[in-house]
């Protein structure tokens, strides 16, 4: 009799996943299922990119009505004492910084306070909050604003912008 051609030989008996594991019957050895798709499905796409659209779209929505609102009354409010010359009210509404920087002079804050001149604000003609900053546009007079935990505080008033992109200069500014 001849040898076969080919000699049958038994498949290599299964070695389990992970050491001491017995492989499960009927169970796919881990080599064969995919655990991570490495190319997102076309099917996925537009809606990443629709999820991604949305995310940039609400963030530069900017600062919500109620931060804004915040800054514009607490600006306001500031300008209403000075107008009004209750200078002790104006002074608990500077930001530490800059009632110490008014202190200097020697003075109590608000005899220092009264001292400055500081231009009257009048409307308010725009505001913009970034993060837990703001600027106060009035029609008069410019603000920069903090939040601190007890609320919007003001650090400069009396600013003016610069030439071209140079800062504003104020009359009342924090350290």
């Amino acid at each position: 009799m001849r040898a076969p051609l080919f000699l049958r030989v038994p498949p290599p008996p299964r070695v389990p996943p992970f050491p001491g594991v017995p492989p499960f019957p009927g169970v796919p050895p881990l080599r064969r299922i995919p655990l991570i798709r490495r190319t997102p499905s076309l099917r996925r796409a537009p809606l990443l990119l629709g999820a991604a659209a949305a995310v940039v779209a609400l963030s530069a929505c900017g600062a919500s009505q109620a931060r804004q609102d915040g800054a514009t009354r607490a600006g306001r409010f500031f300008e209403e004492s000075l107008g009004s010359g209750s200078f002790r009210v104006a002074c608990e509404l500077l930001a530490p910084e800059s009632r110490e920087q008014l202190e200097e002079e020697k003075k109590p804050c608000a005899q220092a306070l009264a001292s400055q001149d500081l231009p009257r604000g009048g409307g308010v003609r725009s505001v913009d909050v970034h993060g837990r900053q703001a600027l106060l546009r009035l029609h008069g007079d410019t603000l920069f604003l903090s939040q601190f935990d007890e609320g919007w505080l003001v650090t400069a008033a009396g600013c003016a912008p610069g030439p071209g992109d140079t800062p504003y200069s104020c009359v009342l500014k924090g350290a």
